[in-house]
């Protein structure tokens, strides 16, 4: 796993990582957000031993990045997608590391057919859309086949087609016993992809839970019920109506709206009163609410009109104010390299 252990970094006055401590189990995928200016850029330069802790100590399976004799085959990282030089084939690029690190080159050529790229494993890196250098920093990432990935933003660029392979690839990952740490801006792939979730904010730990039970706590209880029956819609309304805290609200298609009850308390009352039902599930925020929810006081780069949109709770729009990696801290010190 990772291991993170009051782990702090100041550049000068600026406190970017204040005193973290998460573990980051094998197994799962762990998702990591936060806002802009949150440290969680930084954080991840930690882990990969790229920026020195101020206090603190990031591990990877016990130990510092630095101290790892083979680092390709204990984790795969990619943080910047277009960090390769442009003049070099793709190809190139994945030998180059390959041989670093003491693994066979016929690896390469596996890892390249994986992300989909061997027609333009020759061609120059610079000729890449955002979408093939990605591809590509999740080659490298794959390289050696380790029990770590720790992936920042991987879905930028990709079709939805591209999207949807980077989210089985974390997923079977986790499902082998792996670790992997993802950071997204795209919230709606977010709750899609993982099984825990990391929020950070200025720098210190908001939430480490899991993603139902984040979804869970940003949720009171409400939920929809479609009944086909006037009458017995009636009756439905005048027994949750009698409830202390519950609110309910009419549809002229015959639904319900019910603030104040889940639907497994709506479906037993319907039960007892003999009342049919075609339609009963429970509402839920989206992550992406549940997430500015939690962060609002977070939030360094604020724009106006941030707040929560009234119009659509369940949105899968782009997050605004998530971590971009140039708003996040100074320029990184040059600690090591990947």
């Amino acid at each position: 796993m990772i291991t993170l252990r009051g782990l702090t970094k100041r550049y000068g006055r600026t406190l970017a990582v204040d005193g973290l401590t998460l573990d980051v189990e094998a197994g799962r995928v762990t998702g990591f957000l936060g806002p802009n200016g949150s440290g969680k850029s930084t954080t991840m330069r930690m882990i990969l031993g790229l920026d020195h802790p101020t206090g603190g100590r990031a591990l990877i399976a016990g130990r510092p990045y630095a101290d790892l004799r083979r680092p390709l085959r204990a984790v795969g990282a990619m943080l910047d997608a277009r960090a390769v030089h442009p003049a070099r084939s793709g190809r190139t690029h994945l030998v180059a590391q390959a041989r670093a690190n003491g693994i066979p080159v016929r690896r390469v050529d596996e890892v390249l057919e994986t992300v989909g790229l061997t027609k333009a494993a020759r061609r120059p890196a610079g000729t890449y859309s955002l979408g093939m250098s990605g591809r590509l920093g999740v080659a490298g990432a794959l390289l050696g086949d380790p029990p770590v990935l720790v992936l920042d933003e991987p879905v930028n660029g990709l079709d939805p087609d591209g999207v949807r392979w980077i989210r089985r690839l974390v997923r079977d990952r986790a499902a082998e016993g792996r670790t992997v740490f993802l950071s997204s801006h795209l919230m709606s792939e977010m709750e899609l992809t993982a099984d825990h979730l990391v929020v950070i904010g200025r720098g210190r730990l908001l939430s480490d839970t899991s993603m139902a039970e984040f979804l869970a706590a940003a949720s009171p209880p409400s939920a929809r019920a479609m009944v086909p029956d006037p009458e017995e819609r009636a009756t439905l309304v005048r027994r949750l109506r009698t409830a202390d805290g519950v609110r309910v609200g009419t549809g002229a298609t015959g639904e319900l709206t019910v603030e104040g009850r889940t639907a497994a308390e709506i479906g037993d009352l319907a039960h007892h009163c003999r009342v049919r039902l075609h339609r009963l599930d429970d509402v839920r925020v989206s992550l992406e609410q549940a997430y500015m929810d939690l962060t609002a006081r977070s939030v360094e780069y604020a724009t106006a009109g941030g707040g929560r949109d009234t119009a659509d709770s369940t949105g899968t729009a782009e997050m605004a104010g998530v971590a971009d990696r140039s708003d996040e801290a100074p320029a990184p010190d040059r600690g090591g390299q990947l």
